[in-house]
């Protein structure tokens, strides 16, 4: 029976205790997916607090990681999601998340609606990715795809 967390700071100790293993054990979160058998994406949000993982997964984290039966446990119960407390976020990596959607929200909206009608895009039935490229001008680029179910608004 699946159980959900009304105060995430329960998932928020395991979060560090993993991220703590993670580092003493100098893995990756790759290394920890593949353990888990899921997406790097959906693993790590899943470590760091934003999603229950299967019980096969939690116990295969858990292992490796070194953590004990509760850790495993909280890792299989449903969070309360948000991992950014209100107002703009300090961290530099996050505040460029947020400044891009300052800057295209609106952009991605207007498309949206224009291809698709009025409904949003679910951060549900969702699949993100993250990958490295070559730049051609010198450097490297960040490749993110936002992969999410459009559900149509329903008039009632």
């Amino acid at each position: 029976m699946p159980h959900a967390q009304f105060d995430p700071t329960a998932r928020q100790a395991v979060a560090v205790a993993a991220v703590e293993a993670k580092t003493r054990k100098n893995l990756t979160w790759q290394q920890i997916a593949e353990a888990a058998g899921l997406s790097p994406a959906f693993v790590t949000a899943a470590v760091l607090g934003q999603h229950a993982l299967p019980a096969a997964s939690a116990q295969a984290v858990t292992e490796l990681l070194g953590l004990d039966d509760d850790a495993e446990m909280l890792l299989q119960t449903i969070p309360t999601r948000g991992s950014i407390d209100g107002g703009i976020p300090t961290d530099p990596t996050i505040y460029r998340f947020y400044e891009m959607l300052q800057v295209y929200g609106t952009t991605l909206k207007a498309l949206v609606h224009e291809q698709f009608g009025d409904g949003i895009i679910s951060a549900i039935n969702f699949r993100l990715d993250v990958k490295k490229v070559a730049d051609p001008e010198g450097g490297e680029r960040a490749v993110i795809t936002l992969d999410g179910k459009y559900l149509p608004t329903k008039p009632f």
